[in-house]
């Protein structure tokens, strides 16, 4: 059987969430986030984040982040990100088609750097679309984490220039676990206005959420919701696998649980000949720099993603998730060590040659 480390969309979900779906289909219940669930999913995350926080539910990531950001732009204006960030390069052109401007800026590591955003600026030129929005990814599309200090200088930095901060938080969890902080000392208490909170990818079984934090950020945003298809009918199976993430920290074990296992991996991959990791690995990914035929070796039995091919190399990317077998990760060590041994040069039967198995999708 192939072992699939494409994506941590591929895990289940966790059966507590599944649980508490089963629980919120007795009965009626109203629509639209008039339900119990949702209402205490709100009050939950004001407890975690602050007494302005409210929760938005929605179908996916693509969709919170689409809402979040069309709520806090006008038309003249743009959004500020990565190179790699995730609006930018995995959602098939969502923002730009809900006419959203992207402006990158460069992050060699996924992450954006301090005392540059000005750079990016043409304020008060109407030849250039205004940027109004600095969007970073916590944890970055890069597998990275920005530290409470930088993202507190990142928030300043932006306020002062008139720009509201917008995180990606699909792998907030895993970010929240590395760095052994809290939800709030990584959005409200460093100056994010507002986070698109992940849940599908750390044990949830589908929807997402917008939860805003500076409510004069996003003006119209009751109204968007409907607009731009992300206004669920039945919210309270949405909202019903926040509350069982969030019961007894399981969204804290879950990622735990992810990270370690990444950790595990980047370990037995570090010291093989001709493999190179070129970012930390201080999340739940891990990316490794391989022979491009070694890659197709490995594909052959590891379902991954290629994130980037260049010559003959190629940058793939593993990720790990809250139901990863410790004995699923050394396996993958021991077929990567396999194909560089059977790809060295004066291997007798080279067996390199066979075109790579597609590619899963990055998200």
């Amino acid at each position: 059987m192939t072992l699939d480390f494409a994506s941590d969309h591929a895990a289940p979900a966790h059966p507590a969430v599944l649980a508490a779906v089963a629980e919120a289909n007795r009965g009626r219940a109203p629509s639209y986030g008039a339900d119990p669930w949702t209402r205490e999913a709100e009050r939950r995350l004001r407890e975690l984040l602050g007494p302005r926080a409210s929760y938005v539910p929605v179908f996916n990531g693509t969709g919170a982040n689409l809402l979040a950001l069309s709520a806090m732009t006008r038309r003249w204006e743009s959004v500020l990100c990565a190179e790699d960030a995730h609006i930018h390069t995995d959602e098939t052109a969502a923002p730009e088609k809900a006419g959203l401007k992207l402006v990158l800026t460069p992050s060699p590591d996924g992450r954006i750097r301090p005392g540059r955003l000005a750079e990016h600026l043409a304020h008060g030129n109407r030849h250039r679309a205004q940027v109004a929005v600095l969007s970073l990814t916590q944890s970055t599309e890069l597998g990275t984490c920005y530290s409470v200090a930088d993202l507190r200088a990142l928030c300043a930095e932006a306020h002062d220039l008139g720009l509201a901060v917008h995180l990606d938080g699909a792998r907030l969890a895993n970010a929240a676990v590395t760095l052994g902080v809290s939800w709030a000392e990584l959005t409200t208490a460093v100056g994010v206005d507002v986070v698109s909170l992940g849940s599908s990818k750390n044990g949830g079984l589908l929807g997402d959420g917008v939860v805003i934090l500076d409510p004069d950020a996003v003006p119209g945003i009751d109204y968007l919701h409907k607009a731009v298809g992300q206004l669920p009918a039945k919210t309270r199976f949405i909202s019903a696998q926040l509350l069982a993430l969030l019961d007894d920290d399981l969204w804290r074990r879950n990622a735990d649980h992810a990270n370690h296992q990444a950790l595990r991996l980047a370990a037995g991959l570090a010291p093989l000949d001709d493999v190179a990791l070129p970012v930390p690995t201080e999340a739940n990914a891990v990316f490794a720099d391989l022979a491009a035929p070694v890659a197709q070796q490995v594909a052959r039995e590891v379902a991954l993603t290629t994130w980037r091919g260049r010559g003959d190399r190629r940058l793939v990317r593993l990720m790990t998730a809250w139901d990863t077998d410790p004995a699923d990760v050394d396996r993958v060590v021991e077929c990567v060590a396999r194909a560089v041994e059977a790809c060295r040069p004066n291997h007798a039967e080279p067996v390199c040659s066979s075109p790579t198995a597609p590619d899963a999708a990055r998200p």
